[in-house]
């Protein structure tokens, strides 16, 4: 590349654009300002849709399915690593590790849907989160089984029994994220008006919790990370008190899903590597559905309900999520060197 070419790329990459023609990509490293992590591709849609996403760049080792990096000229761009622990940890790797990215300044947003407590929350809420709880990494003994007065037959490892904090770690049970970013990106976005249903307004209204029956709103509490669909009263209880004894009741549980977890692992893996920073990492999670039945409802036809809340936590990840990394991008110079003192 001669002088005039390495000054353009170095001031496309400066003003967050993304190289469009395949020299400059091939030469430059794509640098986002914002990286927004969806997990399938219907919470990828409206990001690819409406924000212009149209640069691809092909990154080894992304799933098959979704195995582009794609980006606008803005320094927005957006990953989608398939669903479960196994792909967002493989994808968020491959990632990390491409030549082809420098994430050296990078802000990432994990935004998507989640099943949630109906004391927390409401069909279509949009949750940010400060903590993120391995919900998996248990001991467990069939709950049929379990001594009376346990929540579930699930406690930790190597102690002695329910409500006792384990004792011993992987390493990866609790993600406490930036909290002065998590409360950036709420003020940000606390007053987005969100998307709701009739199909969601008629299911919420079985639910006897406030929180539950309310209109969607935006709201801060924590998830729990699991591979496993759980579903259920006391599975439910059973991982509020989980998020709480890890994070010394720290966490509040309000949200399920199957990757956080993982993304983090892999991120922090990143960031011990040098290329990345863990303190501009956020999580935005949105209920599509309520993480346990109505009063008289069998739960395994709370799983299989069409309860309305699909359609409007999809809009509402991309809502929220945007009002945030507009923030971030209209602001860049307040931005790039930390989260802004408020």
């Amino acid at each position: 590349m001669n002088s005039a070419s390495s000054l353009l790329a170095a001031s496309l990459l400066g003003c967050g654009l993304v190289a469009g023609s395949p020299a400059l990509a091939a030469d430059a490293p794509v640098a986002p300002k914002v990286l927004v992590i969806s997990m399938f591709k219907h919470e990828a849609s409206s990001w690819l849709e409406k924000e212009g996403l149209t640069d691809k760049i092909a990154i080894d080792g992304l799933s098959e399915d979704f195995p582009d990096l794609s980006c606008n000229d803005r320094g927005l761009c957006l990953v989608t690593t398939s669903m479960g622990y196994a792909n967002a940890a493989s994808s968020i790797t491959a990632l990390v590790l491409s030549p082809k990215v420098d994430l050296s300044q990078t802000y990432f947003l994990i935004a998507g849907i989640a099943g949630i407590d109906p004391a927390n929350g409401t069909l279509g809420s949009a949750m940010w989160a400060r903590y993120a709880i391995d919900g998996g990494l248990q001991w467990r003994i069939d709950d049929r089984e379990a001594p009376e007065g346990w929540v579930s037959g699930g406690f930790g490892m190597f102690s002695k029994g329910y409500g006792e904090k384990p004792g011993s770690f992987y390493g990866t049970e609790v993600y406490h994220l930036n909290e002065a970013l998590a409360d950036a990106a709420f003020e940000a976005s606390k007053d987005v008006e969100l998307a709701d249903s009739e199909g969601a307004s008629a299911y919420r209204a079985h639910y006897a919790e406030e929180a539950a029956k309310a209109k969607p709103s935006v709201g801060m509490c924590d998830t729990v990370s699991t591979d496993q669909w759980w579903h259920g009263v006391a599975l439910g209880e059973a991982m509020n008190d989980w998020a709480a004894l890890l994070s010394d009741g720290a966490a509040d549980y309000c949200t399920t899903q199957q990757e956080d977890n993982a993304t983090l692992t892999a991120l922090s893996r990143g960031e011990k590597l040098g290329k990345l920073h863990m303190d501009r990492v956020a999580i935005l999670r949105t209920a599509s559905n309520f993480d346990r039945p109505y009063p008289g409802q069998a739960p395994q036809d709370s799983l299989n309900a069409n309860s309305g809340g699909f359609m409007p936590a999809i809009t509402n990840a991309y809502l929220v999520g945007k009002a945030f990394t507009d923030t971030v991008l209209d602001n860049w110079g307040d931005w790039k060197d930390g989260v802004p003192a408020r």
